[in-house]
C-alpha cells in the first residue's frame, strides 16, 4: 500500500531501511531557511548582539541571538497565535519551511494531509506559557502586606486565571499544533531537555523510519532561549558569558579566554524519509542519517563530566550504529558550550572515542554565530552536518583566536574550509548530563 503524499509503502515488518534528510527548516538569528543560514555561516557572519526585546540590564548576560522581524502570522492561524508562545511559533514556522524545502505537499499549500505514515518528533525546553497576562491578572490576590491571598484565588480562580493559560503552557504544545496543521497522523513524541532534546528527537525519528513505523518524519528542536523567562534561568546557572563588552566576540568556544556561552532563539527541523520513497518522488537528498548514539555523564547538574564519559559512549554507539570506524569521519559539528569544563570535557571525550583518528577530523561549531539554541542546539548541529556534506564546505568556529591546549583538536578557524567529507557527526550535550551523537553520510 502506497501513501499518496510521500510515495512510501506500508511497513513490511522488516528493518534496516535507509533514512535520508530531504528537507531542512531553519530559523536562527542569521536568517530564515537553509540557504540564508548556510550562506551566513560560511561567510562568518554573526547574529549575536545585545538583547532588544526587553530591558536586559538586570541580567548578568545581556547578549543573545535574537530573530528580528519574525512574523508568526505567516505560519500560524489566528486561533493558534492565541494559544502558543514564541517557541511554539518558531517550531510551527520551521515545520513549514522544512516541508516546503522537501517539496512535500501540505495543508497550507492546498496539498492535503501527510497522513498516518508520517511521524513527528520534537525536542524543546518549554516549561511555561506566556506569563505576562497571568502576572497582570494575579494582582487582585495581593494583600496590603504583599502576601498572596490563596483563599481568594481558590474561590475566584475561574475568573482570575486567563482561560488559555494552561493550554499555552503545555510543554508539547508544538507537537499538537504541527500535527494538526499538516495532518500528521502517525507516531508523535516530545522530548524535554536542552541541546540533547532536538538531537534525540532526530535519532528516534530515524529509528522509526528505519524500522518501518513511518515513511516520513519531521524531527528536530526549537527554543525561545532569549526570552526573559528563559534568560532568568540560564543567567543563574553559570553557563553564559558575562563579558557583555565583547559583543559578537563574547562566545569563544575552545578558546583559552572563553567565559561561557550566549543563548540564541530558533528552530531546526529536518524532514527524514525512507530513501527509496524520496528517490521515487525526485526529492533532493542532503545526506543520509546512519547512526544514533546516546550516553549520560551521571553527575550532578549543571557540572559536566570532566572527561566527557557520557559523550564518549554516545560517539562510540553512533559509529557502531552507522557501522563506521573512527577514521571514516570527515567532519564533526561539535557541541561547543564555551564553558571551561564543557569544552575540555568534550575534547577529551572525542579523543577517547576516536583515538588517534581524532587529529585528522575537522571540528567546528556555529554557535558563536547563532547563539546556543538550547532545546534546538543539537538539531541545528545535525542540520549543519547535513549541509556540510551537501555543499562540500565546513564552516569555521568564530572567535577561536587562541585555542586552549586542553582542546587540542583539528579546529576549523579563520574561515570556512573546502572539504568533501563522506561522513559527518553532530554532537549535543544537555546540562543534566545527557549526550547525543548523530552520524550522517554524503548520499551515494
Amino acid at each position: 500500500m502506497t501513501n499518496p503524499q510521500t510515495g512510501g509503502s506500508a511497513p513490511t515488518g522488516g528493518s534496516g531501511r535507509q533514512v535520508v534528510v530531504s528537507g531542512i527548516g531553519l530559523l536562527t538569528a542569521l536568517g530564515e531557511g537553509p540557504e540564508a543560514n548556510w550562506k551566513a555561516m560560511v561567510a562568518g557572519e554573526s547574529g549575536i548582539g545585545e538583547i532588544r526585546a526587553y530591558d536586559p540590564s538586570p541580567l548578568q548576560t545581556r547578549l543573545g541571538g535574537e530573530i528580528e522581524e519574525f512574523d508568526a502570522s505567516r505560519f500560524a492561524t489566528r486561533r493558534q497565535l492565541r494559544t502558543i508562545n514564541r517557541g511554539d511559533r518558531l517550531a510551527l514556522a520551521a515545520a513549514r519551511l522544512a516541508l516546503d524545502d522537501a517539496g512535500l505537499p501540505h495543508n497550507q499549500a492546498g496539498g492535503g494531509e501527510l497522513g498516518h505514515r508520517a511521524g513527528l518528533y520534537l525536542g524543546g525546553n518549554k516549561s511555561l506559557g506566556r506569563m505576562e497576562q497571568l502576572i497582570d491578572e494575579l494582582k487582585v490576590i495581593r494583600r496590603p502586606d504583599g502576601t498572596a491571598d490563596m483563599a481568594h484565588l481558590a474561590r475566584h480562580g475561574d475568573v482570575i486565571m486567563p482561560p488559555l493559560f494552561f493550554v499555552e503552557g503545555l510543554p508539547a504544545g508544538a507537537v499538537f499544533n504541527v500535527s494538526q496543521t499538516y495532518g500528521i497522523r502517525g507516531s508523535s513524541t516530545f522530548f524535554a531537555g536542552y541541546a540533547d532534546a532536538g538531537a534525540t528527537a532526530i535519532g528516534r525519528a530515524m529509528r522509526a523510519v528505519r524500522r518501518g513505523d513511518a515513511d516520513v518524519a519531521i524531527a528536530g528542536g526549537y527554543d525561545d532561549a532569549t526570552s526573559w523567562w528563559s534568560m532568568t534561568l540560564l543567567d543563574r546557572l553559570g553557563i553564559l558569558t558575562t563579558r557583555n563588552d565583547r559583543g559578537q566576540e563574547a562566545y569563544r568556544p575552545y578558546d583559552r579566554d572563553r567565559s561561557g556561552g550566549v543563548a540564541g532563539e530558533g528552530a531546526a527541523l529536518l524532514v527524514l524519509e525512507e530513501k527509496q520513497a524520496a528517490l521515487r518522488r525526485g526529492a533532493r537528498i542532503y545526506a543520509e542519517l546512519t547512526g544514533y548514539g546516546a550516553g549520560h555523564d551521571a553527575r550532578t547538574p549543571p557540572a559536566a563530566d570532566p572527561e566527557g564519559r557520557g559523550l564518549a559512549r554516545a560517539v562510540r554507539r553512533s559509529l557502531e550504529d552507522a557501522r563506521l570506524a573512527a577514521g571514516d569521519l570527515g567532519y564533526i559539528a561539535s557541541d561547543g558550550a564555551g564553558t571551561r569544563l564543557g569544552d575540555t570535557g568534550e575534547s577529551i571525550a572525542l579523543r577517547t572515542a576516536l583515538g588517534p583518528a581524532v587529529r585528522s577530523v575537522p571540528v567546528s561549531t556555529t554557535k558563536p554565530q547563532t547563539g546556543h539554541l538550547v532545546g534546538g542546539a543539537g538539531a541545528l548541529n545535525a542540520a549543519v552536518a547535513a549541509l556540510a556534506l551537501h555543499h562540500g564546505v565546513v564552516p569555521a568556529t568564530l572567535n577561536l583566536d587562541h585555542p586552549d591546549p586542553g582542546c587540542d583538536l583539528d579546529h576549523v578557524r579563520g574561515g570556512a574550509r573546502e572539504s568533501r567529507p563522506a561522513h559527518a557527526m553532530a554532537l549535543a550535550r544537555g546540562i543534566e548530563g545527557q549526550a547525543v551523537a548523530l552520524t550522517l553520510a554524503r548520499p551515494s
